[in-house]
């Protein structure tokens, strides 16, 4: 089956001369990161982890670029039924594809060199952003980050829809990773809140990259969607366009994105930045918030757990707050002379930016000991976790444990014991991979 489709979005109006890169790029080695992520929009809605079974079971599956006068057409060819309703593609799925276009083909070319300084680093974040009109200038602080797993019991779905919906009454946006599970649910609630309301230029703002988009298909309520060249560059445009971020019950990946989080934070230059933070979850998740709270206090230490406040089961509440501090968000950008939609005063130093390639080498070479500057000590941690998540589900992770068996973690024996006790509670809690998959750990702790 072939299926022609026309550009939307930034993609309308080209030149000829940019006509001619897109197809340059097509035909290039980035062609099979392109073809990969497209497949992956086409499956929003999967019920897997797995990124493999989707690149199997659709190998048949191809898409071109087509060239014309006045710009570019897409020709599909086998792609899944379920991203078409009587033979006519689904809206939302179209716009997705062509994002994939212009951040994969379009954009990336233009930094095909490897970035080193943070200044670049952070103009490239703000450039993909910008292009996808992610950025609104002339708009009050109201985007909320949620971060939290994308295997969590129903419970803690409910939970998180139902802090959407409050968040949504309040006028508030939502921004997440865009896949399913933590993801999912507060944009799906804030939908009932910003229908209530009857507010109309909604928000639903999701962040990704390729190497886990297949297993984390960007859900279908997400009407923006930008696809970073990596985790280090996707969690600095989180942290960039957050006016406050909420953290929900997750896994290693939500491990993370907090411990990213706290070591921006922990910066003395951003002591006085004005960026709220809640962990929040239900009555269930207590225990697990006290697991990770332990873990914060026992390696970053007191100062860290003073950059956030826990809120159990009390979603109201949480929208409360974050609505009241969205005025303090407003003044203390103004009073820098900062921007509302893009924290450029935020300290982000170089061992947050630089791509981490989780191989076993790398893995196994991480200082993991306590006597280091905190902030160092979070970064660290950070690619720790981040190996993690790539060994769990990421395509280049997984093939690489098959290969060469777990990752080998070592360090400080009472850091490795805490990060052990932690890592095995997400895997009690069914919190690496969705239910129905048996989880065998890629990586093994030594101290």
């Amino acid at each position: 089956m072939l299926i022609q489709l026309n550009p939307t979005g930034v993609l309308d109006l080209l030149s000829q001369l940019e006509v001619d890169l897109l197809e340059q790029s097509s035909a290039s080695e980035r062609y099979r990161l392109f073809r990969n992520c497209a497949l992956a929009v086409l499956n929003v809605g999967s019920h897997t982890d797995e990124s493999s079974d989707i690149y199997d079971k659709y190998q048949d599956f191809d898409i071109r670029l087509v060239s014309r006068e006045r710009g570019i057409k897409i020709e599909l060819i086998n792609a899944p039924d379920t991203a078409f309703v009587d033979g006519e593609i689904i809206t939302g799925i179209h716009e997705h594809i062509f994002s994939v276009i212009r951040d994969i083909l379009f954009i990336c070319q233009k930094y095909e060199k490897d970035l080193k300084e943070q200044k670049a680093i952070t103009h490239m974040v703000f450039d993909m952003l910008r292009n996808a009109d992610a950025l609104k200038v002339n708009s009050e602080p109201s985007m909320v980050v949620c971060w939290g797993g994308h295997s969590i019991s129903e419970v803690e779905y409910k939970y998180t829809k139902q802090v959407g919906y409050e968040l949504g009454l309040r006028g508030l946006n939502i921004c997440t990773g865009c896949g399913p599970g933590a993801m999912k649910g507060p944009m799906k609630g804030a939908t009932i809140g910003h229908a209530k309301q009857r507010i109309k230029n909604n928000r639903y703002l999701g962040l990704t990259e390729p190497s886990i988009i297949a297993a984390e298909p960007p859900n279908p309520i997400v009407n923006e969607l930008v696809i970073l060249p990596d985790i280090e560059k996707r969690l600095e445009a989180f942290i960039r366009t957050a006016h406050a971020i909420i953290i929900f019950p997750g896994g290693a990946g939500t491990a993370e994105e907090f411990l990213y989080l706290l070591g921006i934070l922990l910066h003395p230059e951003n002591d006085k930045q004005c960026l709220p933070v809640i962990l929040t979850g239900p009555k269930q998740s207590e225990a697990y918030f006290k697991e990770l709270c332990h873990f914060i206090e026992m390696t970053l230490g007191v100062e860290a757990l003073s950059k956030f406040e826990v809120i159990i089961d009390n979603p109201q509440l949480v929208a409360q707050k974050l609505k009241s501090t969205m005025a303090n968000v407003r003044d203390y950008r103004k009073s820098q002379g900062d921007a509302y939609y893009f924290n450029w005063t935020l300290k982000i130093e170089n061992d947050f930016q630089q791509p981490f390639i989780p191989s076993h080498e790398q893995m196994a070479n991480l200082d993991l000991h306590l006597e280091q500057p905190k902030q160092l000590l979070a970064a660290n941690l950070r690619r720790a976790f981040s190996g993690i998540v790539a060994g769990n589900v990421k395509e280049e992770g997984v093939k690489a444990i098959k290969q060469h068996g777990p990752y080998i973690l070592s360090g400080e024996p009472s850091l490795m014991k805490a990060m052990d006790k932690l890592l095995q509670a997400y895997v009690d809690e069914g919190r690496m991979k969705l239910p129905g998959s048996k989880y065998v750990p890629c990586y093994t702790i030594k101290a």
